[in-house]
């Protein structure tokens, strides 16, 4: 059987229907296509369906496809009938290579020949994943960023059995369904976007432990300061306009003695019992107790007037002229 071309995709399996998979799910449900999920737990489909209906507007709000309905949403009793004639298929078990590593096994062995498997996992390389599949040059990962049906990126990293064109095949799916796709042909762990954002949480969680700043603090001081312009440009190019007329090459000249001052909490602290009391104690207060729900509504709701405005930039997608709409 032929490959289905990225933009004729009609049908996908999903593989564990979680915080992550469930987005994937709500995702390319909002592009009209028939979406088959399987999860174990025994309130999944319920669990997705009230969030379906509660997601429902956002995805109104981006625009959906004239097929598209809640009503494509089909859960399988079994992972083989959920990915028995998908034209590709997301895996989102939970973190556990033994897991992976098992539900890829059978994902592979029940999918059509043809059909390309990819993993949201956040740290494994898929060289750990497919040591069980028969198939591994149709498999890689995809890591995207929660939500899913709202944030623009996901990273698609080949494994060094990965089938060039199944890579490029998915890199044409994902943007076909307006994703941002990150092409990564290296396998780093942690990839790129999640090494970066590993940087801060460890950085921050040593000015935790060490009382330098609190969770309040550090949460303002990205929030109003860094957190602003790296919406708008990465870190790097914001580094670059920093430089003045010089631009990188000067800020380096001029500050690189200096810079080095800021880089010496590079090995993380020990995560102990007093300092993980220290972080969730602070999100508490940090949120005033607010219901996650609503969190999650109110963020949705920033994220589509955030991404409505800075997609009529040019500024948004300097580096990137291929994404201009």
């Amino acid at each position: 059987m032929a490959r289905t071309h990225p933009s004729g995709v009609t049908r996908v399996g999903i593989i564990g229907t979680g915080v992550i998979g469930g987005g994937w799910a709500l995702h390319f449900l909002r592009h009209g296509m028939t979406v088959k999920c399987w999860d174990p737990s025994p309130d999944a489909e319920q669990k997705l369906r009230e969030r379906g209906e509660a997601v429902w507007p956002i995805l109104e709000r981006l625009g959906l496809a004239e097929t598209a309905s809640l009503d494509n949403l089909i859960f399988t009793e079994t992972l083989a009938e959920a990915v028995a004639d998908a034209e590709f298929v997301q895996e989102n078990v939970p973190e556990r290579l033994p897991i992976k590593i098992s539900s890829l096994a059978a994902i592979d062995a029940a999918a059509p020949a043809d059909t390309v498997i990819a993993s949201s996992t956040s740290g494994y390389l898929m060289s750990e994943m497919d040591i069980e599949c028969q198939h591994p040059d149709r498999l890689m990962v995809a890591h995207p960023f929660n939500p899913p049906y709202l944030m623009p990126l996901v990273e698609v990293v080949s494994s060094p059995k990965t089938e060039p064109a199944a890579h490029d095949w998915a890199m044409d799916f994902y943007r076909v369904t307006g994703k941002q796709p990150l092409k990564l042909t290296k396998e780093v762990p942690g990839f790129v976007a999640d090494r970066l954002m590993e940087a801060v949480w460890r950085e921050s969680l040593h000015m935790i432990d060490n009382d330098m700043a609190t969770v309040e603090e550090i949460d303002l001081a990205i929030r109003y300061g860094p957190g602003l312009r790296w919406a708008l440009m990465g870190p790097l190019t914001v580094l670059h306009l920093g430089g003045g007329e010089g631009g990188m090459a000067h800020l380096i000249h001029q500050f690189g003695p200096s810079l080095e001052a800021d880089w010496t909490f590079l090995k993380a602290p020990e995560l102990t019992d007093e300092l993980a009391n220290k972080v969730i104690d602070g999100c508490d207060r940090l949120t005033d107790g607010a219901p996650i729900k609503k969190l999650e509504a109110e963020r949705d709701d920033l994220l589509i007037k955030l991404i409505d405005m800075l997609d009529a930039s040019d500024l948004w997608h300097v580096g990137n002229p291929a994404a201009k709409k």
